[in-house]
């Protein structure tokens, strides 16, 4: 990959697989990169559009091969899932990508890249509205797991401190109560104005 890598992040619920289909349809020359995932796909998900969708025993044989560059084990209350990005098809080329990842895998790529490369947009939201989100999305699950809603958050406060933002670098914040402003203060970023959000 010889282009820039854009990351969204943020806490869970806090919008930024809203914003990520958003920006991917203003910018079509944004090349996706789809992370890769050992856990169930849920109901509304295509494989290949949100996750590649692989068994535990495929993600073995990439990491045996070397081809995955970052990658983090979630204990949730249905079991381990795994999440990674490979080096694959997807990051070839000179063109521009954008994917979600977590601060944690942001670092990694930033690390195997270059911070010259990788370009993080941080997504925040407040607690309130995440919580809202959260529970309007497990609603949706064939059976509701509100314990793993809680597990997400409690998990989120502690990879997405204050402490951790600081040590990664994250300084542009970009708040997503209004998606049209959201929206806005991505473009900024995109267009490489370093005083955005």
């Amino acid at each position: 990959m010889n282009g820039k890598l854009y990351i969204v992040m943020g806490k869970s619920a806090t919008g930024k697989d809203t914003l990520y289909v958003r920006i991917r349809e203003r910018h079509p020359e944004l090349l996706p990169v789809i992370p890769y995932t050992t856990r169930p796909i849920r109901e509304g998900e295509k494989e290949g559009e949100e996750y590649r969708f692989v068994d535990e025993e495929t993600m073995r044989d990439m990491e045996k091969d070397k081809k995955i560059i970052e990658s983090r084990c979630y204990h949730t209350m249905r079991g381990d899932w795994y999440y990674f990005t490979a080096e694959d098809e997807q990051l070839a080329g000179d063109e521009n990508h954008i994917m979600i990842t977590t601060l944690e895998g942001y670092e990694q790529i930033r690390d195997y890249f270059g911070a010259d490369r990788v370009v993080p947009i941080y997504i925040e939201v407040s607690d309130v509205t995440r919580i809202e989100r959260a529970l309007g999305r497990e609603k949706k699950e064939e059976t509701p797991c509100i314990a793993e809603v809680c597990r997400r958050y409690l998990a989120d406060d502690e990879d997405f401190s204050e402490e951790r933002l600081s040590q990664a670098g994250i300084t542009r914040r970009v708040c997503n109560q209004d998606l049209s402003e959201a929206l806005g203060q991505i473009e900024q970023i995109l267009a490489g104005d370093e005083d955005a959000v």
